[in-house]
C-alpha cells in the first residue's frame, strides 16, 4: 500500500526547516561559550542570516542572538551564585567578548548588575537540589526583569 502525502511543497519546506531551527538551538545550548554568532549558524543550517533570524523568531519566540545570550546569563548566574569567580572571569567563560555588553544583557534579563547578583546570591543555593535551583534562578526571557530584588523564595 503505497502512503500518499499530502503535504504541499511549502509545508515540507517549512517542516525542513523547523528541523534546522531545532538543530541550531540545540547548537547554541552546547556552544553557548563558543564564539557563535547568526551569520555562521545561518550557513551551517544552509539559510541565510535573514531567514534564519526570522523563521527562529517565528519559532521559538525571540531572535537566535537573543536566545544565545540567554544561554550564556544563565550559566552566568550559576558561576556567580559559586562566588569564586570576579565578574569579568564570569563574562570571559561564558563566551562574551565585551564586559560591557554582558553586564548590560545580564542586568535586562535578571534585574540587577552581575556584581550585585554575585554579592547577593553567592552560596544562597547551595544543598538545593540542581532541579529547583535551575527553575528558580532561571533569567527572564522576552522581557526585561523587574527592577525589584531576586526572585529566589
Amino acid at each position: 500500500m503505497a502512503v500518499v502525502s499530502s503535504t504541499t511543497p511549502a509545508e515540507a519546506q517549512r517542516l525542513r526547516d523547523l528541523v534546522q531551527l531545532r538543530r541550531v538551538r540545540d547548537r547554541i545550548d552546547r556552544e553557548f561559550a563558543q564564539p557563535l554568532n547568526v551569520e555562521a549558524l545561518a550557513r551551517d543550517a544552509h539559510m541565510s542570516a535573514g531567514h534564519l533570524s526570522r523563521q527562529f523568531k517565528l519559532a521559538y519566540g525571540e531572535s537566535p542572538y537573543s536566545y544565545l545570550m540567554t544561554r550564556r546569563i544563565e550559566r552566568a548566574m550559576a558561576l556567580l551564585r559559586r562566588g569564586d569567580l570576579s565578574v569579568t572571569e564570569v563574562c570571559f567563560a561564558v563566551g562574551c567578548s565585551s564586559l560591557g555588553t554582558f553586564s548590560t544583557r545580564f542586568t535586562e534579563l535578571v534585574g540587577m548588575s552581575p556584581s550585585a547578583y554575585r554579592e547577593n546570591t553567592a552560596h544562597v543555593t547551595e544543598g538545593m537540589p540542581s532541579c529547583v535551583e535551575k527553575h528558580i534562578t532561571r533569567p527572564i526571557r522576552n522581557r526585561e526583569a523587574p527592577a525589584v530584588g531576586l526572585h529566589l523564595p
